[in-house]
């Protein structure tokens, strides 16, 4: 069940200080004033116990600095290729899952770092239902089956993925919090090319479903049951398509494996954050946009198996 982000609103900000603030002080004599009554005012109307947790899929081309010059103004491009598609493959193979979004919706909840980016979304299922998609996508291209030709001129890419799950808020039309920062910290340590998720999206997993582990055992009647999807149209499961999660349980198509690792832990805002490390292995038949004859089996690896800390 879904809650809101909260929305900071400048005008109401601005509204604040000016009645508890001021604006320009020049006085000869220099002072620190008594900030108590402003402070309270600010916790009120921001209410941080209550900040909404969502979220966050970071995902970040590896050495994108390394690439020569042409293949590194090409590289945004590829990025978006790569997002378009998948955000299509989550919306006509994982209907039950992303019933709640549109193209536009995804979009819109993405923040573009050029060679990556941060996206948010509903919950940590919603998260690693399109990382799946997303290296799928990849896989795809680094096999010769999508853009072969620029695959030839680009050469192979290799992506980490970082999954927070905490608080959030949105300002201007932009995504700010824990969840952003804390994302952007565990990618910036991992030089391993792994999927990587902090302890709270973590413990999402282990109490709505027991476990990460659980993954490859789960049908998309399990995933109906989870809390999070309570209020989701359940006509998607016997009427849509949900490839990963598909309506029996099968150890030859969706996620065939699945492990998790705690692996360390880094300093955060004078807190430890406890690191796990997720290696999935994820088959799916795969067919051209344009031929959907052609199809084949491709099975994937979100993540690898190097448990060497952080």
């Amino acid at each position: 069940m879904k809650k809101n982000l909260k929305k900071i609103d400048f005008d109401k900000i601005l509204e604040i200080l000016h009645k508890e603030d001021d604006e320009s002080v020049y006085q000869k004599t220099n002072f620190v004033p008594d900030s108590t009554q402003l402070y309270k005012k600010l916790e009120t109307y921001i209410d941080p116990k209550n900040l909404t947790r969502q979220s966050v899929l970071g995902i970040d081309i590896y050495r994108y600095g390394m690439f020569q010059h042409l293949e590194q103004t090409l590289i945004p491009s590829l990025f978006k290729l790569f997002f378009d598609k998948t955000i299509k493959l989550c919306l006509r193979s994982n209907q039950f899952i992303f019933q709640k979004y549109t193209a536009q919706k995804i979009e819109n909840s993405f923040i573009s770092t050029g060679d990556g980016g941060f996206l948010i979304m509903d919950s940590p299922m919603h998260s690693i239902v399109f990382a799946i998609n997303f290296e799928i996508v990849v896989r795809a291209y680094n096999s010769y089956h999508l853009f072969p030709k620029l695959r030839n001129i680009i050469g192979g890419i290799s992506l980490r993925y970082a999954i927070t799950y905490d608080t959030l808020f949105t300002f201007d039309n932009n995504f700010y919090g824990s969840g952003i920062i804390n994302n952007s910290r565990i990618l910036e340590k991992d030089n391993l090319n792994r999927c990587l998720l902090d302890e709270n999206s973590h413990n999402w997993f282990l109490t709505n479903i027991d476990g990460l582990e659980n993954l490859q055992v789960y049908t998309i009647e399990d995933v109906a049951n989870i809390y999070h999807f309570q209020d989701y149209d359940r006509k998607y499961i016997t009427n849509g398509e949900n490839e990963i999660f598909s309506n029996e349980y099968s150890r030859y198509k969706g996620i065939i494996n699945a492990d998790i690792l705690k692996i360390g832990q880094i300093r955060a805002k004078e807190m430890n954050l406890n690191i796990f490390n997720l290696h999935l292995q994820v088959s799916l038949d795969i067919s051209s946009d344009t031929a959907k004859s052609q199809k084949r089996i491709i099975t994937i690896s979100l993540g690898n198996l190097n448990t060497t800390g952080i």
